[in-house]
């Protein structure tokens, strides 16, 4: 299982359920990785999709504690055991946890890798990740060129978790 997300230099992801920077190069960075793959994600980050739907030539899996939640073109999980009994048909390395903050950090003990979108700059937040550079299990072991777009530097890095916990999934 993998991560993705954008982080300003506070590690803050998001503020009022939305990014904090749109860069053209990100989304399509986004879109690369996980296009034709499975994206696992909370209610809230669902949301704040456009129209409130699931992304397009992806599985979506949304990890909600609200049991009466239903959309269409997704599939709902109640709860951890139920989220890992239903990857279990999927490749490992096709599933990707796209947010939010709750299932970040929940799901972050199961990642084998992150790939961080670092944006030079801060950002007013109201959600954060942790520090991944001060994380003991964790090894960043690659980071692309900077790039510039609507006045903000970033760059694509990509982490490692050492030893990472089973959540099912194929091998």
């Amino acid at each position: 299982m993998k991560m993705i997300f954008s982080a300003d230099n506070n590690w803050g992801i998001g503020c009022g359920n939305k990014l904090l920077f749109h860069a053209k190069g990100d989304m399509a960075y986004f879109k690369k990785m996980t296009t034709g793959k499975v994206v696992i994600m909370g209610r809230k980050t669902l949301e704040s999709l456009p129209n409130k739907r699931p992304l397009p030539n992806r599985v979506n899996i949304v990890l909600t504690s609200d049991e009466s939640y239903a959309t269409e073109g997704a599939i709902i999980c109640h709860s951890l055991e139920a989220l890992f009994e239903t990857v279990k048909i999927y490749d490992r390395d096709d599933l990707f946890v796209i947010g939010g903050a709750e299932v970040y950090r929940l799901l972050m003990p199961y990642c084998d890798a992150a790939y961080i979108t670092r944006f030079f700059a801060d950002a007013p937040a109201d959600r954060f990740m942790s520090d991944f550079d001060a994380l003991p299990d964790w090894e960043r072991v690659s980071s692309s060129d900077e790039m510039h777009e609507n006045g903000v530097s970033y760059r694509f890095d990509m982490y490692i978790q050492q030893s990472p916990g089973k959540c099912g999934g194929k091998v």
